[in-house]
């Protein structure tokens, strides 16, 4: 393994936060939040970020590396507007739940009202009353 953090803390380091990042990323794409191009592309990239680490954790045997500072800048853009969509969608089903419980308020109304108006009409003439809904 090729992490030791007291000779080289700056790749010790990176291969942690880009494997975090990695796993952030996926676990945000099975989160099921966003649209599924969305989720796909954390899914991706998160396949991609974790994969490095490995790499750069157990295959690596020295030499140059590349550091991704979008390693550490996507994931959080990424889960920030994950938060945001997930928000969403809870505000829009507790929108619908709302408006269906405000119409079945005015449907026991209309039924109220109705049964009203048909115990106050005179008895035996002979019209029925309809409810309207």
């Amino acid at each position: 393994m090729n992490l030791d953090f007291s000779a080289q803390p700056l790749f010790s380091w990176y291969v942690v936060l880009l494997a975090v990042s990695g796993v952030a990323m996926v676990a945000l794409a099975a989160a099921r939040s966003g649209s599924t191009g969305m989720r796909v592309f954390n899914a991706l990239v998160g396949v991609a970020f974790l994969g490095y680490a490995i790499y750069l954790a157990f295959i690596f045997e020295g030499g140059t590396y590349f550091i991704m500072f979008k390693a550490f800048i996507l994931p959080v853009l990424l889960i920030a507007n994950g938060i945001k969509s997930i928000a969403a969608r809870r505000q829009a089903t507790e929108a619908a739940v709302r408006a269906q419980q405000v119409q079945a308020q005015q449907i026991l109304a209309a039924r109220a009202q109705a049964a009203q108006e048909q115990a106050a009409a005179p008895a035996g003439t002979g019209a029925p009353v309809t409810p309207q809904a």
